[in-house]
Order: structure tokens, then sequence, then C-alpha cells
């Protein structure tokens, strides 16, 4: 069949789009920091280098300003004459002086005299203007960089998943791997049912989501994923599968997210991993080949065969049947 439109993308992109916000959209100005951090990389890149670049040549401008008002441009050659800021000729060298002061360079060339007062006040406003926008861009370039987005790529989901018994009962399974040596820390696993329904009461619900049990009361949701790992949710009386079959599965349209949360090692910080099935990925009356073998003081796991399954015996009938 086509693939029809996703929910959630196979690499966890979310298909939401907002729009029509109107007056809303003021709320991302609100918070200016976060709505940075959001933006794409290439956005971010260009803010910063024109944040920079205005106000270097504002600062520049003003003590241009002050050099142009005072006269020191036509008596910056006289050695009698005492200027605002000694060496300072025209607004190339007032661009210079800026940045020798912003950067602490301090060449020793151009430099602040006594006998200005208003080159104090701006020099005070200009240490003070540099350190909100150093602190503000810098520390946003920062957050962004150490997001750990792509902590999330080495998590590693199976493309399909798979309807078999196990230990007599039948259950819905896929699998998760961790491909980085490095642990993720206190790991959770969730799993949504995406399906739209209609309430008796006749209000149509196109994304109801429903939640699918993959251990909580047991505590099989708390993964120790050092390997990979096997998901199961158990179909029972409680389970939306209920009435599921081998036959009907070809008329459902579902699609299951799975959330994998956890605290990445080297970090600290809250990385989360996502993923979807479509009904057309759910193979009933299959089994995922082991990747797990012992060798010589250690266990090997063969990524070869983590997506790969094979067919086992099962009923085509529902829990329900």
């Amino acid at each position: 069949r086509r693939e029809r439109q996703r929910f959630v993308d196979k690499n966890g992109r979310c298909n939401v789009q907002h729009g029509n916000l109107g007056g809303e959209s003021s709320r991302y100005l609100s918070d200016l920091f976060t709505t940075l951090v959001d933006l794409k990389w290439r956005w971010n890149l260009l803010i910063f280098l024109l944040t920079y670049t205005v106000a270097w040549l504002v600062m520049a401008s003003m003590w241009w300003g002050i050099a142009y008002l005072r006269g020191d441009l036509h008596q910056a050659h006289d050695d009698t004459y005492s200027p605002c800021v000694a060496n300072v000729y025209n607004f190339p060298s007032a661009f210079l002086f800026f940045i020798e002061t912003e950067a602490t360079i301090g060449y020793g060339h151009r430099y602040i005299t006594e006998r200005c007062p208003e080159g104090i006040v701006l020099f005070l406003f200009q240490s003070l203007l540099g350190s909100v926008v150093d602190a503000f861009l810098i520390g946003c370039m920062f957050i962004k960089m150490s997001q750990p987005k792509k902590r999330a790529e080495t998590l590693m989901f199976s493309r399909a998943a798979v309807i078999s018994q196990r230990d007599g009962k039948l259950c819905l399974m896929f699998r998760v791997g961790n491909l980085r040596n490095s642990h993720m820390v206190s790991a959770q696993i969730r799993c949504k049912l995406i399906k739209s329904r209609q309430t008796p009461e006749g209000e149509f619900l196109p994304l109801d989501q429903c939640e699918l049990d993959v251990g909580f009361g047991t505590g099989a949701d708390q993964l120790f994923l050092v390997s990979p790992l096997t998901i199961c949710h158990e179909i029972n009386s409680e389970s939306p599968f209920f009435c599921l079959s081998q036959r009907s599965l070809r008329s459902e349209q579902f699609e299951i997210v799975v959330i994998l949360e956890g605290i990445v090692e080297t970090t600290g910080m809250t990385c989360q991993a996502r993923t979807s099935y479509t009904e057309d990925e759910v193979l009933w009356g299959h089994r995922f080949l082991p990747v797990m073998s012992l060798e010589d003081g250690f266990f090997r796991v063969d990524y070869s065969q983590f997506h790969a399954t094979f067919e086992v015996p099962t009923p085509p009938y529902s829990v329900k049947e």
C-alpha cells in the first residue's frame, strides 16, 4: 500500500506545524533565549554575525563622533593638542580603537586621555554592553552545541515491530539498541498508540493518543541499555489490540510512537529518541533474530542482524477470539 502521512517520522521528527498564531506569536519574543536556541544553525550563525557586526559599527561610529565633535580629527597630528583618544584620525582608526578595547588587545598606540569625560562614560557603556552581548550570544551558542540531539542518533530502533507469542501470550515487540559504549542513565521507554476514533457521543478524535503498557507495573520500562533489548507489550483484555487479528491488521490504520528517554552519562543532559511504526511495519507471526554471542571473555553484539526477523508459528486470531 501507498505510504501514508506519519505523525512521527522514523527518525523521530514530528510532522506538526503551528499556523495562524495571530497575536500569540509575540510569546516567542518573551522567551528570546529559547527562541534563538531552537533556531536552525544557519539562522543562529547569521544572527551571531549580524549582531556583532552592527554593534561594532555603532560603537565605532560613536567613538568617531566624539572625536569629530571635539575637533580631534583636524588636530590629531598636533603634538601640543590633547585629544580624547590619541592617534584617532578617521573612522578606520576609531574602529580599530574600539576593537582593541573590546577584545582587550591593548596595542598601546591608541588610548583614552584623562581630559575626555564623555569618552570615559562611553568606555564604561561599551564594557557593560559588550559583556551582555557576549554572555547572551556565546551562552546561546554553547547551549546549542551541547544539546544531546546527536546522541539520539546512536540509539537504534528496529525497522519493524513484530507480533508473536512469548511465554504463551500474544505480544507486540520491537527492539532498541545503543551503539555507544557510554551508557544511558535512568533510561525509560514509553509507547503511544495514535489512532482515529469516534466517541459514543459522536465526537471524532483524529489523532487520539492511547498509552501502551510496556511494563509500567513490573518496572520493565526501566532499561539497562547495555546490549540490544526487545521491548514487549502484552496484548490482553486491557490492551487496545485486544481485538486485533492477522486479518484485521491489513485493514487497520494506526501508528505506534516509541519514546526513549535517558540521561547521557558523559554530559548529564537528558536525551530523547523517537520513532514510530505504522500498521504496514508490524509483522504478524515474526520474531527477532538473536544478536548476542559469547566470545573469549566478553559478549559480542552483531548489529548486522539487528533488524532481521524470521517467521514463527503464530495463531492468526485475536486475543478476544
